[in-house]
């Protein structure tokens, strides 16, 4: 596992062989930020995981290529067609004219709202299909928790690097390459407010049989964990993230914030600038 002695957002770093993440974060008061991560494949067949949100676009595009050549990249990988995943699809897909889209047929027929997908440049891959790309194959699977029905996790079983997606989502209190910088509460917590968050369904759960879901997604044997919303996972950390994960069902839910919330920051806000300066309720 690559260890970085410095770490800027939308600057790749190395996670296992020929495998980087792309880290870029949402600043999310009062919680801190979320991990907003996409990932590059450099093998034999290159593979996009994810494109990253349209909000970082051109940073997001420049990021990718400095790890691989657009014209190399065999294969973009989709596990859902939300925003922060699917939103440099488009461009993505422009500039690299040799790839294959993998994806889902509602997949597609959601992002017809917005966009029409190039039909004869996707190929479908489900929960449990499999994809040769040279020189490795990569499982793709139904992740325990997720937001979106067509959602997928991807595994590489020539390095045991799984992209969980939105599964071990968690709040960091600042942007971080792995959970290890985390507190054993930060950690827990995150962990718990980033599950319920992300799959508020997972209270209505029966704990056994999600906790059969959850065995079956760890017998995959990663070494490394990462996902949209998490930093690294290695070592101890991936089984203690299970073990949180199976408690999630017995967890009450989260409670949200509400407009009183709102009014208090915006309170906040308009008392800590000068009054010579617009308000923050006018902009």
């Amino acid at each position: 596992m690559h260890t970085m002695e410095t770490f800027n957002l939308l600057q790749p770093y190395k996670i296992a062989e020929e495998t980087f993440v792309i880290p870029w974060a949402l600043e999310a008061p009062p919680v801190g930020h979320f991990p907003m991560n996409s990932m590059v494949i450099r093998g034999a067949e290159p593979v996009l995981v994810d494109t990253g949100a349209p909000a970082v676009r051109a940073q997001w595009l420049e990021a990718a290529w400095s790890i691989v050549d657009p014209l190399d990249v065999r294969w973009i990988f989709l596990t859902h067609d939300d925003r922060d995943h699917a939103g440099n699809l488009l461009a993505a897909l422009a500039q690299c004219p040799n790839a294959t889209l993998l994806t889902t047929w509602f997949s597609i027929g959601r992002m017809a709202e917005e966009w029409e997908t190039p039909i004869n440049r996707c190929r479908f891959m489900t929960d449990g299909d499999t994809i040769d790309v040279g020189d490795r194959t990569l499982v793709a699977k139904r992740p325990p928790l997720y937001d979106n029905p067509t959602t997928r996790a991807l595994f590489d079983s020539k390095t045991s690097v799984l992209w969980a997606v939105d599964t071990f989502a968690t709040n960091v209190p600042t942007p971080m390459p792995d959970v290890g910088a985390l507190s054993p509460d930060e950690f827990r917590d995150g962990q718990f407010f980033g599950g319920r968050l992300v799959s508020p369904w997972v209270a209505l759960l029966d704990g056994e049989k999600f906790g059969t879901v959850v065995d079956d997604f760890q017998r995959l044997n990663a070494e490394a964990v990462v996902g949209c919303h998490c930093p690294v996972l290695q070592g101890a950390k991936i089984s203690e993230a299970y073990d949180f994960l199976r408690r999630l069902p017995e967890i009450p839910p989260w409670t949200e914030f509400t407009q009183a919330d709102l009014d208090q920051w915006m309170a906040i806000a308009e008392s800590s600038v000068p009054r010579e300066q617009p308000r923050p309720s006018g902009t």
